[in-house]
């Protein structure tokens, strides 16, 4: 009987957007999280997760630099032109592999620094669904909304009169046996190539990884800090990555 060959391992980057300008939160991501600044939390699990060959640390922000040097990783100093609120992250990344395009990894890690709560885990396990998924262009970690958010359950107001969206829907599905639906986790992975051909960072195939409540939490308001905030002093969210810095320092 033939052996299968092992699939090989992808050459992989993590690349951080962290521009300095946010109007919700201040420089929202330098805000104080459990006692370090929000972006700490994302790029400690990059490292830990042992998958990367660079983390690169995308931002305009002086302050945001110098963080990601002391948190051992590079920066790269992102056209002002491309810090504006309209700005997607796509334009981003695409301007960043336009000048890498002689040396492209196989895949691109989106790692969001309002995604505090992602683990190393959670990374391995995308890195490996995109590795034994080589038809997939992109992956993503997804998790499942509570009941209330579910699609079938989402109104629409108009003129202060309320309809639901998917009233058919809604008809044929009891609340037992609606569908799983998900929406996005904490992290996104791309094929390269892919992206700088023209993909989109969710384009079809994307390969899945469930994520569960609270590392899906997102960091986009005021309120969503204070959440993170006091899901942290409460032990409800284990991320023993983000120790080892402390304990060097003690």
């Amino acid at each position: 009987m033939p052996l299968t060959a092992p699939t090989p391992a992808l050459r992989s980057w993590a690349f951080v957007p962290a521009r300095g300008g946010s109007k919700a939160i201040p420089l929202k991501n330098l805000a104080d999280l459990g006692g370090r600044p929000l972006m700490d939390y994302c790029i400690e699990a990059a490292k830990a997760s042992g998958v990367f060959e660079r983390i690169i640390c995308s931002t305009e922000h002086a302050g945001i630099a110098d963080q990601a040097r002391a948190l051992g990783i590079e920066h790269d100093l992102r056209p002002l032109y491309l810090c504006g609120d309209e700005v997607s992250t796509r334009a981003v990344i695409v301007e960043f592999l336009e000048r890498h395009r002689h040396d492209l990894p196989d895949l691109l890690f989106i790692v969001e620094p309002t995604s505090p709560f992602l683990r190393p885990q959670d990374i391995t396990a995308l890195a490996e669904a995109m590795r034994h998924n080589p038809a997939a262009v992109t992956g993503q970690t997804v998790s499942r909304p509570p009941h209330t958010h579910h699609a079938w359950n989402q109104r629409e107001m108009r003129d202060g009169q309320v309809r639901f969206i998917f009233e058919e829907r809604k008809k044929v599905f009891a609340k037992q046996n609606k569908p799983v639906l998900y929406v996005f986790g904490n992290l996104i992975a791309c094929r390269a190539a892919e992206l700088l051909a023209g993909g989109d960072v969710f384009a079809e195939p994307s390969a899945g990884v469930e994520i569960e409540w609270p590392y899906d939490v997102n960091i986009d308001y005021p309120n969503d800090l204070i959440l993170a905030n006091a899901l942290l002093a409460a032990g409800l969210v284990s991320l023993p990555h983000t120790h080892r810095n402390d304990a060097l320092a003690s």
